[in-house]
């Protein structure tokens, strides 16, 4: 069932973003369940920018007419790759689509994997925006979760972004790691607080399935000790200028990923490496596409414009939705869900009534925001938006 004059259209297109995959690392770390692959020999950097270039011209058709609003280059570790390389794909970016004047273009970097100098080589390239993964300040902690870089190189690191000129920096943090007491927790939000960085993302360990993790479970925090450097950790960054505007994301004032903003309030993104994955909507019909590349990096040098679709279903399109838009703690507008889904508002309305009335979400019908009682019991208020099957129309 279609919203009558609400859905996607020409006029009403989702933003455009665009993620870049570099799959390579220098080791697989036991937590991660990324589509990434431990370095062997010589990276095949020029031959994989052709590729991701070739990739992005297959997908041109798709998009005709639309502009980037971002662009995300992810891993893997991106901070493998030369300045040089990494220029080359920009600049082939640049020519295949058009951009908006301050387009926000961030690369990864963790501080073990990225050479002296580096750093200004991203800048000169076009790079705006740096995500370093530095995860923990503490050596003991480090080598426990199997990073190759240790406290002092995450701090030279931050240290070399900032000479660099990126006054635009994210800093990747974890809490609830194996062994890791209050004071550690805390200590390295000080740390990192100390850096002034624009942007902190602060989430908690868990154990994926598929990672050696998984397989053989440390051991991790009691609950309790977690949920209080939780709390704790929170008022320091409150204290510190920092809003929390996502689950696990916290921004000074105008620092905010527009990126990531973009997946959350269900934009639109191209996905182009091995493994990415890619979301749009047509303008005509409003259908909304799941896209995948190939996750070895082998088949997909193979063939870069290889791609596996899938429409969403009509009945997915709740959840899709709020999967994302629930996680941002100010919520949408309300009107967003029939603008981006093109469902009429009917379609979830009895649902956010009882969400509303479960305390989950704000009671404001103009808005879809969770409570605070709604964000810690998150996956009880998804759940909610599952459906079995499609109602009829």
């Amino acid at each position: 069932m279609r919203a009558s004059g609400s859905g996607p259209g020409p006029d009403r297109t989702p933003p455009l973003a665009l993620y870049v995959h570099l799959p390579w690392c220098l080791r697989k770390c036991p937590y991660c369940d990324f589509n990434s692959h431990e370095q062997r020999g010589e990276l095949p950097e020029r031959s994989y920018v052709a590729a991701l270039l070739q990739d992005l011209e297959g997908q041109l058709p798709r998009v005709w007419g639309r502009r980037l609003e971002s662009v995300f280059v992810g891993g893997g570790t991106p901070s493998l790759f030369a300045p040089e390389s990494v220029d080359e794909l920009l600049s082939g970016l640049r020519a295949l689509l058009p951009w908006r004047p301050d387009l926000e273009v961030t690369l990864e970097a963790n501080p073990g994997a990225v050479e002296r100098g580096h750093f200004r080589g991203y800048r000169e390239a076009g790079v705006n925006r740096l995500s370093l993964g530095i995860q923990s300040f503490d050596p003991a902690l480090l080598e426990r979760l199997g990073r190759i870089h240790d406290g002092a190189d995450a701090r030279t690191a931050i240290e070399q972004a900032q000479r660099a000129g990126f006054e635009r920096m994210n800093l990747d943090l974890m809490f609830g790691l194996p062994g890791q007491s209050l004071r550690q927790g805390l200590d390295d939000l000080r740390t990192a607080l100390d850096f002034a960085p624009g942007h902190i993302s602060w989430y908690q360990l868990t154990l994926e399935p598929n990672t050696l993790f998984a397989a053989r479970p440390p051991a991790l925090p009691p609950e309790d000790s977690v949920a209080e450097l939780f709390e704790r950790g929170q008022a320091l960054l409150r204290r510190s200028g920092y809003t929390r505007y996502e689950v696990s994301a916290y921004a000074l004032a105008g620092s905010e990923c527009r990126h990531n903003r973009n997946y959350w309030e269900f934009g639109d993104y191209l996905g182009i490496g091995a493994g990415a994955h890619g979301k749009l909507t047509d303008p005509t019909t409003g259908t909304v596409t799941r896209l995948l590349k190939p996750r070895q990096p082998d088949a997909y040098l193979r063939d870069p414009q290889a791609v596996s679709s899938q429409p969403v279903a009509p009945r997915s399109l709740p959840f899709e939705f709020m999967l994302n838009a629930l996680r941002l703690t100010a919520g949408v507008p309300a009107s967003l869900f029939a603008e981006r889904t093109g469902l009429s508002p009917d379609r979830i309305g009895t649902l956010l009534a009882q969400a509303r009335e479960r305390g989950l979400l704000d009671p404001d019908p103009a808005v879809l925001r969770p409570t605070e009682h709604g964000l810690r019991f998150l996956n009880d208020l998804l759940e909610m938006f599952l459906e079995d099957d499609d109602p009829p129309d």
